[in-house]
């Protein structure tokens, strides 16, 4: 059992701990959560031992092993599988001294704890995670120094999980994992049996991976059961009682202080004025709950363009004279949200290259609209701000034109505000930093929005008011990311990248999770024959969002239907088929024939999504 209690902790005079205490049960798997720099990473590093407390304490059973990921595993020529396997420091040791022990007892005693310790099974576990991680086989045998720091991250992950401590401690583990990889972690820690912390702004991970929420407010620690939906509805509970009471406290002051400002003058009335006087000192102060800044983002609005805005045909790309994916023929409107899925390496990243322009097609066709403007975000775009500058100094060279004040609206529209402005990347937070490269990939207001793990390093509030901005966007969105509420409430279509192509996928997000989670066949075979689901009964939730998918659908075919009207007024303008205007004429017809192509999907997946909304009782 963990102990925590009232623990006291400041740094450079600012306390982030004063008095806290809370109790974790052995085996449960608790999420940390927290305003960004309430202290939850001070935490993990007093529990470590690495931070002396000023004052409480800290307790664990006796002999109890605490496990984290501090730093990325070193570059070096041993292999993955082996890095992991010393991970278990007590097998590496006990197997080390097997080799020279000489005492028949010692040689009966080790021979029994690697017995206890299941030795001889570790190199399979150790493949399993690793191969969970996104490393096959081949990868595990390969040196460390062959992969990349965010690759090595994960190796560093595998070995924290192998070693099994008794008190895992994890800091946004999914920062650098795919959805498979995240996938994948959810299921492990849920049957992880040991304790787990994780700090994590991932609303997927702390609603199936853990069955309590550790909160950090007011330098204070409270424990809630249940997953990170169940806390927010108990602390949006407690806000609303909390700020009631202190309304009705205000009033109840008020009406005594108005009471003593009206008698304490009148002898016959001093006594009761002085009594309630009394009333006001003994009276302890109730405090509304303070509303936390709402986070935003702004995204611009663009013109409409005539769909398709992108269309495949047989189209192949890779890298060089090497084919990462071919024969794909698929198209894309302004109005698409499309969710990639598919497992690490087999090209979801190069998929996003070609639609951007940055790769090439190498083989069949490609068409876009002749004004489609692209707005692409990716993780490496953070790492490549310049650091010595500001987030205004980066605007004014994008936009040397434009005037400071429009500049700094720009800023605050995502949540920078005056001081952010002035403030060098480098002393930014993670957070900060990803919303400047997502306003610098939004500035040209593009028509298509490609997000490759857009959500590392925001907040929980950051990342509700990027669906939001996400939903109200008039362009389309193809998303890559490992957070599965942000995939749910943002894409309305999935496409398949594996086997070296892409097809639409015809399963939901939760089928893709079974088949990601099924150890028996493979994700991409599976994908081709989804089990049917057994039907259960429609939660609120999902009458909402079909709903939502309706109004939707409806809104699309609305606006097509207008423009297939506006069309049809063009062609039947007896001017356009005069001479010289042949080549015109053609344009238009077939701008018609694509609104009518576009219009006749638009129904089927209206269709679709008002008989989901039937079938499930809505």
């Amino acid at each position: 059992m963990l102990r925590i209690e009232n623990i006291s902790y400041a740094v450079a005079g600012r306390p982030l701990f004063d008095g806290a205490s809370a109790t974790i049960p052995d085996g449960h798997k608790v999420g940390l959560v927290g305003r960004n720099g309430a202290g939850k990473t001070t935490l993990f590093r007093l529990l470590r031992g690495e931070l002396a407390l000023e004052s409480g304490s800290i307790s664990l059973p006796a002999r109890a092993r605490i496990g984290g990921i501090a730093q990325e595993v070193p570059s070096s020529d041993t292999s993955l599988i082996d890095t992991v396997l010393a991970a278990d420091t007590e097998r590496a040791a006990l197997l080390e001294e097997s080799e020279t022990a000489t005492d028949p007892a010692r040689i009966a005693e080790i021979q029994t704890r690697l017995a206890d310790i299941d030795a001889w099974s570790a190199e399979a576990r150790a493949a399993s995670i690793l191969k969970g991680l996104g490393f096959d086989d081949a990868a595990q045998k390969r040196p460390c120094a062959d992969f990349s720091g965010g690759w090595r991250m994960r190796v560093a992950l595998a070995a924290v999980l192998f070693s099994q401590p008794d008190l895992l401690l994890l800091d946004e583990p999914t920062n650098y994992l795919d959805l498979e990889g995240a996938l994948w972690l959810e299921n492990y820690l849920a049957r992880y049996p040991h304790t787990v912390i994780i700090i994590s702004h991932d609303r997927g991970l702390l609603n199936r991976a853990v069955g309590a929420i550790l909160h950090l407010e007011g330098k204070k620690l409270t424990l809630y059961s249940g997953p990170y939906d169940q806390f927010a509805r108990q602390r949006a509970e407690q806000r609303a009682l909390q700020a009631a009471a202190a309304r009705k406290q205000d009033a109840r002051r008020a009406h005594l202080q108005s009471f003593v400002d009206r008698f304490k003058a009148k002898a016959s009335k001093a006594k009761q004025a002085q009594s309630r006087v009394k009333m006001l000192e003994k009276m302890e102060k109730i405090t509304a709950p303070e509303d936390a800044a709402r986070t935003v983002f702004t995204f611009p609005e663009p013109e409409e363009l005539s769909p398709p805005i992108i269309s495949l045909e047989g189209a192949s790309t890779g890298y060089g004279d090497t084919v990462v994916l071919r024969g794909m023929t698929l198209r894309i409107d302004q109005d698409d949200r499309i969710a990639l899925l598919g497992r690490n390496g087999e090209g979801k990243s190069t998929l996003s290259k070609m639609l951007s322009g940055r790769l090439p097609v190498i083989d069949g066709k490609m068409a876009r609209s002749s004004k489609l403007r692209i707005g692409f975000f990716a993780q490496h775009q953070v790492d490549e701000l310049y650091v010595d500058e500001t987030p205004l100094q980066h605007l004014q060279r994008a936009r040397p034109g434009e005037q400071q004040s429009k500049l700094r609206a720009r800023l605050a529209g995502f949540g920078l505000g005056a001081d952010q402005a002035e403030t060098t990347v480098a002393q930014l937070s993670g957070g900060q930093k990803a919303r400047l490269s997502l306003l610098l990939a939004t500035l040209d207001a593009p028509h298509m929005l490609i997000l490759d793990e857009p959500t590392n390093h925001l907040d929980i509030e950051s990342r509700e008011a990027l669906v939001e901005a996400l939903t109200a966007y008039t362009g389309a969105v193809i998303l890559v990311s490992h957070d599965m509420h942000l995939l749910s409430l943002v894409a309305d279509r999935l496409w398949l990248v594996s086997d070296g192509t892409v097809k639409p996928y015809d399963g939901d997000l939760e089928a893709y999770r079974s088949f990601l989670l099924s150890a028996d066949k493979p994700a991409s075979k599976q994908a081709a024959k989804p089990e049917a689901a057994k039907p259960k009964r429609a939660t609120r939730e999902t009458l909402m969002a079909l709903r939502a998918e309706v109004r939707k659908g409806e809104a699309r075919v609305e606006k097509l239907n207008e423009m297939r009207d506006k069309l049809a007024s063009k062609l039947a303008n007896p001017a356009l088929y005069e001479d010289g205007k042949l080549g015109e004429m053609e344009v238009w017809q077939r701008k018609y024939a694509e609104v009518m192509e576009g219009l006749d999907r638009a129904e089927a997946i209206w269709m679709q999504a008002l008989e989901k909304l039937e079938a499930a009782g809505g």
